[in-house]
């Protein structure tokens, strides 16, 4: 039996993509401890981890509303989240590990406290990036506005500023890009295929592209018309009450069933359908859905692009609408578009919506690409392939 130690911040997209390794382990007889926050404790618990509370070291938990819907596009504000958090951590997690010295650990990509103590404590470690991987090449994806860089080239004292307190507790960061980028030096599991991920072959042969965890379907929706089509933005950006009624107003009493999931940032299923008073038939306004279930009858996703609802839309064959509200989504967002499997809303209207959607609805070219991403989704190895990496590095650390 080994000890496998995993590491992850407090956000749905980077947790769920790991938990169908930690239940392999687990099936296979290995003890899986889980660092990690009180909202995913059932879901890790469930899996016969154990679950190791961090809540009381999240300064991101001590953020504004305001505050937590910048991180995305601040990237010095989340790097001072990212460092504070790192800092506030080290302490009782070196503790932990030398106590209980585990075989691996695995840490998110943006969990920089697990990848510095297992340098530290020289434990064997593997890194967990749910997001597409990262580095020079890959990175042309990413394409910024003026704006945004002018942004960032205005934020770098402050970055380093913070990036300073990492080095002075002994972390081996030299830049933030340390932190953004990913090593090839480093073993990582990359939760996509080759195919989707950008420049996959400048990646060294640390990297395993195991595909996007999807969990089987295990409810069923019923389709009441030709045509479904799934509207979310996601379980952190999802404050867009305007964004909401004008999705509505696209597809009033039209043949088209919407499914509309809003989240509960401020309760918006509830105000949304108090400030409409009637929801039109064939639409229906959700807090949440289980996406899986809805993506297995849909035919187009209107979407922010974050990764876990991109590999979830096109590993279930369904083109995407896309609006992205981050940096990062913005990257995802544009490989979905080169690889012509979905279009970018370009105006936030109702006719705009309607019109993009429609586009999409009819033209076969988003299917056969979207068929085909899939398809190479289905040959990646997997969870299986996930943990066959974590527990040969145990064997030779």
């Amino acid at each position: 039996m080994r000890k496998i130690v995993f590491f992850c911040i407090p956000a749905h997209g980077h947790t769920n993509p790991t938990l169908g390794v930690v239940r392999e382990l687990v099936q296979r007889g290995h003890a899986v401890w889980y660092y990690s926050y009180t909202p995913f404790r059932e879901k890790i618990e469930s899996l016969g981890a154990t679950f190791i509370a961090c809540d009381d070291y999240d300064t991101e938990r001590k953020l504004t509303p305001k505050d937590a819907a910048r991180i995305g596009k601040d990237l010095a504000l989340s790097t001072q989240v990212l460092v504070d958090t790192t800092l506030a951590l080290d302490d009782m997690v070196c503790q932990k590990m030398q106590e209980l010295r585990p075989d691996c650990i695995v840490a998110d990509s943006m969990a920089v406290w697990g990848k510095a103590v297992a340098l530290k404590l020289g434990i064997p470690f593997v890194s967990s990036t749910t997001t597409f991987a990262f580095n020079q090449y890959s990175a042309k994806i990413m394409k910024q506005s003026v704006t945004q860089m002018l942004g960032m080239i205005f934020s770098m004292p402050r970055i380093n500023r913070n990036i300073k307190r990492l080095q002075d507790k002994g972390y081996p960061i030299k830049s933030v890009l340390d932190i953004l980028q990913n090593d090839n030096q480093t073993n990582t599991i990359v939760y996509t295929s080759p195919d989707f991920q950008p420049c996959s072959e400048t990646f060294s042969d640390r990297y395993n592209f195991v595909g996007p965890s999807v969990r089987p379907v295990t409810e069923e929706i019923v389709k009441t018309r030709e045509k479904l089509i799934y509207i979310s933005m996601g379980t952190v950006v999802n404050n867009s009450l305007r964004f909401y009624k004008k999705c509505i107003s696209a597809f009033a009493d039209t043949e088209y069933q919407v499914i509309l999931s809003v989240g509960n940032s401020i309760s918006n299923g509830r105000l949304l359908m108090e400030d409409l008073v009637t929801v039109p038939e064939n639409i229906s306004v959700k807090n949440f859905v289980d996406q899986i279930a809805v993506l297995n009858k849909a035919d187009v996703f209107l979407s922010h692009c974050g990764m876990n609802s991109v590999n979830e839309s096109l590993y279930y064959q369904v083109p995407l609408v896309m609006y992205p509200q981050t940096t990062e989504q913005a990257g995802v967002a544009a490989r979905v578009e080169q690889l012509g499997a979905g279009i970018l809303l370009k105006k936030e209207t109702s006719d705009s919506i309607r019109r993009t959607i429609e586009q999409v609805l009819n033209t076969p070219s988003y299917y056969e690409s979207a068929l085909a991403i899939s398809e190479g989704f289905k040959r990646c190895s997997g969870a299986k392939g996930a943990a066959d990496q974590i527990l040969t590095l145990c064997r030779n650390p």
